[in-house]
């Protein structure tokens, strides 16, 4: 068996979202990985972080440099528990200088998760261009959001540094959101990295509402961007994260969001469907 990790480092010596993200080779395109509570949201593993050891067991069967990850896209059937599970990914064409490949995650024979990805190699193009980031704060000019007991795990592994939108539950006029985002203990950042980020950030509708509620993902997808600017980006400095919401309806929401370096790089978007639920024993939240 084989551990799929970007370093040659002891497992001990790895950052916590490295290790607990890692997956094990077991052969003809099946891996094993623990999931961690340590990542959990409120109403199971936040889904970024199921992405990202997806996107891994991915990362490991198509086994080529050159071929970064493009695209994911994934289906969330039902959250799995802590514990183990199982990746079986399959590379299902491979041309000149773009991968499909799929993957299924399960539990206990159970299936959570559908994915499908594109990896690919640098295409010529026939134009470059590019919409400008959002201009706000430095992240150093602005302090850490206070961490509560009741807040999920996930919330407790980041370092969040809110610069647009409203406080979340203040009832604002717009549902967007975001700011700084860092790992408590900083991971290299890759493709990986950014699947959790994608989803790690509140969610934009938070603003809106006076009550907490639960948002669990139904569909998610991530176009990567600019991997040798991820590549190049320090470990232990923020990113900026943007997610915007337009429209709830029949309990689904939607957000697009995305993530920038300081110097306005776009790295990563995101789209998901998500739903919007009240959380058990609380009113339904009002906007």
């Amino acid at each position: 068996m084989t551990d799929f990790l970007p370093d040659g480092a002891a497992a001990t010596q790895r950052p916590d979202f490295t290790r607990d993200t890692a997956v094990t080779s077991l052969g003809d395109g099946a891996y094993a990985a623990i999931c961690s509570t340590r990542w959990a949201a409120p109403m199971g593993p936040n889904g970024g972080y199921l992405a990202a050891i997806v996107l891994r067991a991915m990362l490991a069967e198509v086994d080529d440099a050159a071929r970064v990850p493009r695209a994911l896209t994934l289906h969330y059937l039902r959250p799995p528990a802590d514990g183990e599970v199982g990746v079986t990914v399959a590379v299902e064409r491979s041309g000149r200088s773009l991968s499909t490949v799929t993957a299924r995650l399960e539990q206990g024979g159970r299936l959570c998760i559908i994915a499908v990805g594109a990896f690919g190699t640098t295409f010529p193009t026939a134009a470059d261009y590019a919409t400008p980031p959002p201009v706000v704060a430095p992240w150093a000019s602005i302090e850490l959001m206070p961490k509560h007991e009741g807040m999920p795990p996930v919330s407790h592994r980041l370092h969040l540094r809110l610069a647009i939108g409203a406080e979340p539950f203040s009832g604002a006029d717009e549902a967007v959101s975001g700011g700084w985002v860092s790992l408590r203990d900083p991971a290299p950042v890759d493709a990986v990295l950014l699947a959790l980020l994608v989803d790690a950030w509140l969610p934009s509708v938070f603003p809106i509402l006076t009550t907490p509620v639960g948002a669990p993902t139904i569909d998610l997808t991530i176009h990567f961007r600019n991997p040798d600017a991820a590549a190049a980006h320090p470990p232990d400095e923020p990113l900026l994260a943007v997610f915007r919401s337009t429209t709830s309806q029949d309990g689904y929401f939607e957000e697009d969001g995305e993530i920038w370096t300081p110097a306005g790089v776009l790295l990563a978007q995101s789209r998901q469907l998500a739903l919007l639920r009240p959380m058990r024993g609380t009113p339904p939240a009002t906007a």
